[in-house]
């Protein structure tokens, strides 16, 4: 596994390189940590603070390997994850007072421009332990369940499916209020059933043992409802590739939402191209257009 850390220099990748050690040694990651200088007057704070870092993985036995660029963070980010190939970005991410990313813009360009999965980590969370896997209920979050199996099943992590159902079909009415919904759906043929079964089994086969909930109500909503009830160190939510000749990500609102508002570090694992019709679906499922960004 390649991991790619970004580091300024500040607190807050350290915070992030903290959270992750643990799992990264676990997970025999390769790891580069590319240090940016904006300025060329914080080079020998930025080398200083690398240093730092570094120790703290090689302290686990990571591999681990240095990396500095001069310019701007974004497009370093860029070249860096275009020059090799990782299966995700590190960044380590703060809250203004509103309880938004202060590098929020960064970060959504970040997630929407470069190819692999971006793990923005904000707070002092000291070891990554249970983890919140948003299902959407599609067969394009295969690379998401993918790599979540792999990191919990290296480091023995909890796992934890959610679904939620945002106006309950017909065929559900009568699965919404029990502890056993998520049980009779899976055992269903519907396609929703097929696969989060699917999902089930794709963790299991890598050695997890998922927990499969459902809720029901407005998507971000619940997922946050759940994410402030479940004591969880991690979310993950996905974004899918935008169609057109530009190469680009569409986080959609949920994920933006869970960006901005979630009070843990969240890995957006982006999914690959739709299926077909999947936006004219969406403008189906509410009523009306929905445009793509």
């Amino acid at each position: 596994m390649k991991v790619l850390i970004c580091s300024d220099g500040h607190a807050r990748a350290e915070n992030a390189i903290r959270f992750l050690a643990s799992t990264l040694a676990a997970c025999a990651a390769d790891v580069t940590v590319l240090g940016i200088i904006e300025h060329p007057a914080d080079e020998a704070s930025l080398a200083e603070a690398l240093r730092k870092q570094v120790q703290i993985l090689r302290d686990k036995h990571v591999a681990v390997e240095i990396v500095t660029r001069t310019g701007q963070p974004i497009e370093e980010i860029k070249k860096r994850t275009t020059e090799q190939a990782f299966d995700f970005v590190v960044i380590g991410a703060e809250r203004k007072n509103g309880g938004h990313f202060a590098m929020a813009a960064k970060v959504y360009h970040i997630v929407k421009t470069i190819d692999p999965p971006v793990l923005a980590v904000t707070g002092n969370r000291s070891e990554l332990r249970r983890i919140l896997l948003c299902s959407g209920g599609r067969t394009y979050i295969d690379r998401a369940i993918k790599l979540t199996g792999l990191l919990a099943a290296k480091s023995q992590l909890a796992v934890t499916i959610l679904h939620v159902l945002a106006e309950p079909p017909a065929l559900y009415s009568d699965l919404i209020a029990r502890e056993e919904d998520a049980a009779k759906l899976l055992a269903s043929n519907s396609a929703l059933g097929r696969n989060l079964r699917s999902e089930k089994e794709a963790l299991e086969a890598l050695g997890v043992r998922p927990v499969i909930k459902l809720r029901h109500g407005m998507v971000a909503t619940e997922i946050l409802n759940e994410l402030e009830h479940g004591l969880y160190d991690l979310i993950v939510t996905g974004s899918a590739l935008a169609a057109g000749p530009v190469r680009s990500y569409i986080m959609g609102d949920v994920t933006s939402e869970i960006l901005n508002r979630a009070d843990c570090p969240v890995f957006v694992v982006r999914g690959g191209e739709p299926p077909p019709g999947f936006f004219a679906s969406i403008a189906r499922l509410f009523g009306k257009t929905r445009t793509r960004s």
